[in-house]
């Protein structure tokens, strides 16, 4: 089975296990637009393709349809499933359809309320999904679980947030993939803690390509992910230099990925945001579709 996890064999590493990451589009032109980015993506041959979930399970019959027309172009499709909002019943009914789907990989969250919201459900942590998904489907799925290098946003310290962390390793959690980062220390500084506290499980950088400086500040504002001093003030200068900020952000994003691959992380996973052309231009730049 492909996954994170295949990444480790006998404890030296193996080719780099890189991945991509899609939203469910909502409208019959994203639906298009997607299948579209979807060929540009299938020559690179990657390991898996993950779909989101939206907050509350907003977008769940979505997030299947498209993974298994993913599965139906012949890559591994892998759906995330969220807990917030849910009811365990909800959460087994989904747990069905994928296992009945022939999916044996999934990307278990906390996730987030949908807006206006105030029922949480009957899970409130990714720890007591992953727990959950473990008694209903024994070892049926390779689970990946999320990490922050950077500490969760919501975490009171990060002593709070690596435990949390290791909670989801040790309820079954098979591998992580983390938020993007554009500082490898604190990724690198995330694993070494985690091998202090026994976890070993492989830790995924999460790479996001950069195509607009707005839009990577609210992703960033939203998800705790810091924009270093001299990357922000580069985007900054470009103005409205659309060009020039994506061919800033190619350079600046092939170089961390080839120096993260070089150190030893077991893959990539890319945050694609539907689009091909700078993860596939990073993907070529790093000799990732030559292996």
């Amino acid at each position: 089975m492909s996954g994170a996890g295949a990444t480790i064999a006998g404890g030296a590493a193996a080719a780099p296990v890189c991945s991509l990451e899609f939203f469910p589009p909502k409208t019959p032109e994203g639906v298009a637009k997607l299948r579209a980015a979807r060929r540009e993506f299938a020559a690179l041959m990657p390991a898996f393709c993950s779909v989101t979930y939206g907050a509350g399970g907003s977008t769940r019959e979505g997030t299947l349809a498209t993974v298994q027309e993913i599965r139906a172009e012949g890559l591994e499709g892998v759906p995330h499933l969220s807990c917030i909002g849910s009811t365990r019943a909800g959460l087994r009914d989904v747990l069905m359809q994928y296992r009945s789907a022939g999916i044996r990989h999934l990307i278990a969250l906390r996730g987030d309320l949908p807006s206006g919201s105030v029922d949480a459900g009957e899970l409130h942590y990714a720890s007591e999904l992953v727990a959950f998904v473990r008694a209903e489907t024994g070892d049926w799925f390779h689970i990946d679980v999320a990490a922050y290098p950077e500490v969760h946003p919501q975490a009171r310290n990060p002593a709070d947030d690596l435990a949390h962390f290791r909670r989801k390793i040790d309820a079954g959690a098979n591998s992580a993939i983390t938020q993007y980062f554009f500082n490898p220390d604190a990724y690198w500084h995330f694993v070494d803690a985690c091998a202090a506290q026994g976890v070993s499980v492989p830790i995924v950088p999460g790479i996001m390509p950069v195509s607009s400086f707005m839009r990577l500040a609210r992703f960033s504002d939203a998800c705790g992910a810091e924009i270093p001093r001299w990357i922000r003030r580069r985007l900054e200068g470009f103005g409205d230099d659309a060009a020039s900020i994506r061919a800033f952000g190619i350079d600046v994003v092939t170089k961390m990925c080839a120096a993260l691959l070089e150190r030893g992380a077991p893959g990539l996973h890319f945050y694609t945001l539907n689009h091909a052309p700078l993860t596939v231009e990073i993907w070529h730049r790093l000799g990732l579709a030559l292996r």
